[in-house]
């Protein structure tokens, strides 16, 4: 054999072995491509959800706050999900579908080969063709099971997931799958919330145009979207119609039509009602702790106990308290400088804070104003008569100096205007704080929340999260200690100096007034009587009551100083120990969400709270619900008629007030009576016009409101007729007798004590008590009336004493009388009732009296318990007796869970 012969034999050997290893490499393939297919199949099944739960859509809307009278003040959550049946679905939706992933859909049996063709060079390239590289059964394994990512191995799971589907779903089930689930931008899941994001149509409402143009956002949602980019998606809307045209699924006039249609977006935007943000933040907050952040997106409608104008009062009154204090003390100069040396401030980082907007000093006017520049570029001038009160100058809390040097040039200052705009004025964004809270004392129902100054300064609520030392507005709840036993309002005690070891405290005013009765040594907030009597009642057991008020025992000295306030409490807290006074001695559980419906409108939640008076409630119970469904059906008749209270309260609210009036019984929101008067009188021509083109715009908003039957007002919560369930007793913690004597001690307060001033309010039906903390660090007033218990608190974040004139009755009083002289106009006057009405029982106890001649035990009826036989016994004080317990009393320290809705009632999720 040649040598050539021989190299020719080897090479073909070597290319027979190579075509015989290729060979059996193929055929390894053929056999393991089914194996491992098939062994994927056993190792994905067992962690695949069960495909009937797939056709259990779930429903994603935002969550919405409404307030007591139906204005919606929160939304939150950006996804949007609702799904449909396959019967819903318009035709062409179907075929705008088909033409834009999928042509082949109903014929395959889940995995299209030309489409794996595209997959897999979209797998391997940035191939980006108008057709997706996936069948919708395929998308739908995708995405309800597996991630987005471009993998091969991925790409293998799908097909299997896509041959499960296509034999356990019928195409229909399919095909509804896919459009409820698909993304389709903006926050929207599917079609039918499409329709709603971008056209605020239901689907039956849509045109093929705008059919087409949501079927060509599953392949880019953000690349194809038509408020993003809307040449691009008008080309790919287009692409659609033409494949829609050429599949036979439009005819020629119907494709040229859609195709000439403008994109005609009319964006899903839903405007709140009223902007009140503490309350909203407080809510959601609320319902996030207690239900998770799935929360934001369960398309609840959240109705509170809280009436809008009622909030709104309670707003307005804060701020104008604040801004009396922030004059009294005068203008602490410009927040920045644009051209500050060491930290130029910026105009763009200055929030607008309520109806106050930041601006740049442009020129200045030595003593005739100024101009400036606004972030929009707006140019504005501000005479010297809006802004002369600034010549008084801060110094410190104590003291102040006149200076007509106010503003320089490129000061960074907040301006706001007058009522009908036509002026501006300077102001000054108050440092100091408040809050304020109102409960109804009987259902512990929260009637307004003020957390601060304003939300968008300070998102911190200091109404419930803020611990400050209440001062002598604790004094009310440690005289009820004594009073429970034995003492009487009439009990003289001792105001004379007193000295507990190295400590010795002294009255606000530094006098002493010998012995004073009991009543008095409140109303005038005697601090050495105060703290007799605590050391009479007990430390031990005056913090035990306390802690049945809603204090926390634990933020509660063990010391005389709690006497005078030393501990810690929130403005909540108080006002609900305070109502115990106003409800006859029982505890309530304050609350604030009333209602929670379904985006359905189904109810799921309806508060139940104790009653102070269950009895009265329950007897009154089926008038009380006939009365709502009569008034709600009033409301409904005038609704329909254009004559709706609801608009008329809108209306007023949105007027603006006056916030700089210090006065806090001025009128306001009081429209101008000669304008009124002086209305031009229209002629028959000109009322006729009138008439006509009040009717023709009538029309026009009917026939949009047909034709966009699925924007935001559509989605709000319509107003339902609440009725009530028979309500359950509320412990009681007082004697009604105790409760009643405090109750006109409170109310000694303002008739002769520390808030005389609130006697301008001209009603007997009022109590309260001031509360100042060492240095004036704390201004408080808590206020009492059988319809509210309204707490209001003053004070700088950062504890530093206000001023030593900033007591409670001069920061905080009247802020309160604000607020309480408009909640009660119009209402009559009524008083506490000294009458047990809830035939309520208080819980027995044992307690241990301090007398001069040592401790004695006696029972709630005042019987002493003998401990030790051995001993003589003590002196026996005679009591008023005291009824055995019937009502379960809280033994968990009655502390306030925000969060809980309802102990006794879970929401269905």
């Amino acid at each position: 054999m040649t040598q050539s012969t021989a190299a020719t034999f080897t090479w073909m050997k070597f290319l027979l072995n190579l075509l015989v290893a290729i060979l059996a490499f193929l055929f390894i393939l053929v056999l393991a491509f089914p194996i491992g297919f098939y062994g994927m199949a056993m190792y994905i099944s067992p962690s695949l959800p069960s495909l009937d739960d797939l056709k259990k859509a779930k429903l994603s809307m935002p969550l919405q706050i409404y307030t007591e009278d139906n204005q919606l003040i929160g939304q939150y959550g950006n996804d949007m999900s609702l799904p449909v049946s396959y019967e819903q679905i318009p035709k062409n939706m179907v075929n705008a579908f088909l033409a834009a992933e999928d042509s082949s859909f109903f014929q395959h049996s889940g995995i299209s080969i030309k489409g794996i063709g595209r997959a897999l060079t979209e797998a391997v390239s940035d191939d980006d063709s108008q057709t997706g590289g996936s069948t919708i059964t395929q998308q739908v394994a995708k995405n309800y099971f597996l991630s987005s990512e471009r993998t091969l191995n991925r790409k293998l799971t799908e097909l299997f997931l896509a041959r499960k589907i296509e034999e356990k779903l019928s195409k229909q089930d399919i095909m509804t799958l896919y459009v409820n689930k698909i993304y389709l931008g903006q926050g929207a899941y599917g079609i039918k919330a499409a329709a709603k994001q971008y056209y605020s149509k239901s689907l039956n409402n849509l045109t093929i145009a705008e059919m087409a143009m949501i079927a060509g956002l599953p392949k880019a949602p953000s690349k194809y979207n038509p408020v993003a980019n809307p040449e691009r998606a008008l080309e790919r809307r287009n692409w659609i119609l033409g494949q829609m045209l050429k599949n036979g699924a439009i005819s020629q006039v119907q494709h040229d039509e859609a195709v000439a249609a403008p994109i005609g977006l009319r964006l899903y935007q839903a405007k709140l009602d009223k902007n009140l943000p503490y309350l909203a933040e407080m809510t959601r907050a609320s319902l996030v702790e207690q239900y998770g952040e799935a929360v934001i997106n369960s398309g609840w409608r959240v109705k509170l106990t809280i009436n809008s104008e009622a909030q709104e009062i309670a707003e307005n009154a804060i701020k104008r308290g604040l801004f009396a204090y922030d004059r009294r003390h005068g203008w602490r100069g410009a927040p920045a400088n644009t051209k500050d040396k060491e930290k130029p401030g910026k105009l763009a980082n200055f929030p607008v804070i309520h109806s106050f907007y930041p601006v740049e000093v442009t020129r200045v006017y030595p003593g005739n104003g100024f101009d400036a520049v606004m972030k929009d570029g707006t140019q504005i001038k501000v005479p010297w008569s809006n802004m002369r009160w600034a010549t008084l100058h801060y110094r410190n809390p104590n003291s102040a100096f006149i200076s007509n040097n106010i503003v320089n040039l490129h000061d960074i200052v907040y301006v706001t205007s007058n009522a009908d705009n036509s002026s501006w004025s300077l102001v000054q964004i108050p440092a100091v704080e408040g809050s304020l809270v109102s409960v109804n004392p009987e259902t512990g129902a929260l009637l307004a929340v003020v957390g601060g100054f304003d939300f968008n300064k300070s998102k911190f609520n200091r109404a419930i999260q803020g611990y400050r030392q209440p001062g002598s507005t604790i004094k009310p709840l440690v005289y009820a200690t004594a009073l429970e036993k034995g003492f009487s309002p009439d009990t003289m005690i001792s105001d004379d100096p007193l000295t507990v070891g190295s400590w010795k405290p002294k009255n606000s005013d530094g006098r002493n007034l010998g012995m004073i009765p009991l009543r008095k040594g409140l109303y005038l907030s005697r601090n050495l009587v105060s703290i007799r009597v605590l050391r009479s009642a007990g430390i031990s057991d005056t913090r035990e009551l306390l802690n049945e008020f809603g204090l926390e025992k634990e933020r509660m000295p063990n010391t005389l100083s709690l006497a005078l306030g030393s501990g810690e409490a929130t403005p909540l807290q108080m006002a609900t120990g305070y109502a115990t006074f106003a409800n006859g001695g029982h505890r309530i559980q304050p609350y604030f969400i009333q209602q929670i419906f379904d985006y359905n409108g189904k109810l799921q939640y309806q508060a139940n709270p104790k009653q102070a008076c269950a009895v009265c409630f329950n007897n009154d119970l089926q008038q009380t619900n006939e009365d709502n469904l009569t008034a709600f059906q009033e409301q409904q008749t005038a609704l329909l008629s254009g004559q709706s209270k609801d608009t008329q309260a809108g209306d007023k609210a949105t007027e603006k007030s006056d916030l700089f009036n210090a006065n806090p019984l001025a009128k306001t929101n009081e429209k101008d009576s000669l304008n009124k008067q002086d209305k031009k009188k229209l002629s028959k021509e000109e009322a006729a016009l009138e008439a006509s083109t009040q009717q023709m715009l009538a029309r026009q908003a009917s026939l949009e409101a047909q034709l966009y039957d699925a924007g935001p007002d559509t989605d709000k919560l319509k107003p339902m007729p609440i009725q009530y369930i028979p309500a359950q007793q509320a412990p009681r913690i007082l004697s009604s007798n105790v409760a009643f004597q405090m109750a006109n001690i409170l109310r000694d307060v303002i008739q002769r004590g520390t808030a005389v001033k609130a006697r301008a309010l001209g009603r007997s039906d009022l109590g309260g008590k001031t509360g100042t903390t060492n240095d004036a660090k704390d201004a408080w007033f808590a206020g009492i009336n059988p319809r509210m218990v309204t707490t209001v608190w003053v004070g700088f974040d950062q504890p530093i004493g206000m001023g030593k004139k900033e007591f409670g009755g001069v920061a905080a009083l009247p802020i309160w009388m604000d607020f309480t002289s408009k909640m009660l106009k119009g209402q009559p006057v009524e008083w506490v009732s000294v009458n047990n009405r809830a035939k309520s029982k208080k819980q027995e106890q044992e307690t241990i009296e301090l007398t001069d001649n040592g401790t004695r035990r006696v029972d709630s009826k005042g019987n002493e318990i003998t401990r030790d036989d051995s001993k003589p016994p003590q002196a026996v004080t005679r009591k008023r007796p005291e009824e055995q317990a019937s009502v379960t009393m809280p033994t968990t320290g009655n502390n306030i869970n925000y969060a809980q809705l309802n102990s006794n009632k879970s929401l269905n999720q």
